[in-house]
């Protein structure tokens, strides 16, 4: 679809919505792309321009939808290796390293992970602009598995599961300290920090915080640190890294909520990683699960802790 042309159709049912008839005439996009399209003037019904989505369709009514030309996405695309751990025509599944910034933005316009998928793999479009459909984001420095969707429809069915949290996202971290039980939930709200607006904090709704939920389950303690489990109910920005500070055990190595010494082990930032990701393939509907193996960073650092402590296992 990079030029602008018009699909026309003869309704053969009567009482189905525009939008809903449409969304299922046109497999290829999203009901909220011709909802979006409809809204835009760009549907015309029985002759007439219709911008109504909720109108109800007659049996013989003849639609003609115009679909514009796609906007260029204005990213030079970047031969940046990517650690690949499943792709299809629908999704690709990248183990992202440290350092590697998702989107750009204002102090990273190039580098960034979207540039190296403008490279790897045919553009989304994605709500009439060329882009790559990113679902959910990794900080710079949390390294590990994140999907992408390569259509309009994949990316609304996999942001609608992460909404409804049937996908799921775990987590693995090394923390300052050892938690008194084996596992728990943290259910704080978290909002931009009163006093530095590059942080996060936990804040009370009225004062704009958003609900955030993380479970955590102890994996191995490490003597004054532990290996942590984490799984994410929603996603809001550091979720994982402002929960776990707060109740005392922030991840080693973050930079901007731990005041943590020294573990001995030169890491890139903190020692949080995206491991498993399981999902609904969008088109097909089987489950899908990747893993993402650790860095070696994240490896030389439980090798350090292990024989400086010992360690035993602490899962139930």
């Amino acid at each position: 679809m990079n030029s602008p042309h018009s699909i026309s159709l003869e309704v053969q049912e009567t009482g189905s919505r525009i939008d809903r008839y449409l969304s299922q005439q046109l497999p290829d996009l999203s009901r909220s792309r011709i909802q979006k399209l409809i809204e835009e003037g760009n549907l015309v019904l029985n002759g007439t321009v219709c911008t109504s989505k909720k109108a109800t369709m007659q049996m013989g009514d003849r639609l003609s939808l115009t679909i514009p030309e796609v906007q260029p996405l204005d990213l030079q695309p970047e031969e940046i290796p990517l650690d690949v751990l499943y792709e299809d025509d629908s999704l690709i599944i990248i183990n992202k390293p440290a350092g590697l910034v998702v989107h750009p933005a204002a102090g990273h316009e190039a580098g960034t992970l979207v540039n190296a998928l403008l490279a790897h793999c045919p553009l989304a479009e994605i709500g009439g602009v060329q882009r790559p459909g990113i679902v959910h984001r990794l900080d710079k420095d949390t390294t590990g598995a994140m999907v992408v969707a390569k259509t309009d429809q994949a990316h609304q069915h996999l942001q609608a599961q992460l909404k409804a949290k049937t996908a799921r996202r775990e987590y693995l971290g090394v923390v300052y300290g050892s938690p008194r039980t084996e596992c728990g939930t943290i259910d704080q709200p978290i909002g931009r920090h009163s006093g530095d607006r590059k942080k996060m904090a936990v804040v009370p709704p009225e004062k704009g915080g958003r609900a955030a939920m993380t479970h955590w389950r102890v994996q191995e303690r490490l003597g004054h640190h532990t290996l942590m489990l984490f799984q994410l109910e929603t996603g809001r920005t550091h979720q994982i890294r402002v929960h776990s500070a707060h109740i005392g055990h922030p991840i080693v190595g973050d930079p901007v909520y731990s005041s943590g010494h020294s573990v001995g082990v030169n890491l890139p930032g903190q020692a949080l990683h995206a491991w498993r990701l399981r999902l609904q393939h969008p088109v097909t509907g089987e489950l899908l699960e990747a893993i993402a193996p650790l860095p070696q960073t994240f490896t030389t650092l439980l090798e350090v802790l292990r024989r400086r402590f010992g360690s035993f296992d602490g899962k139930n």
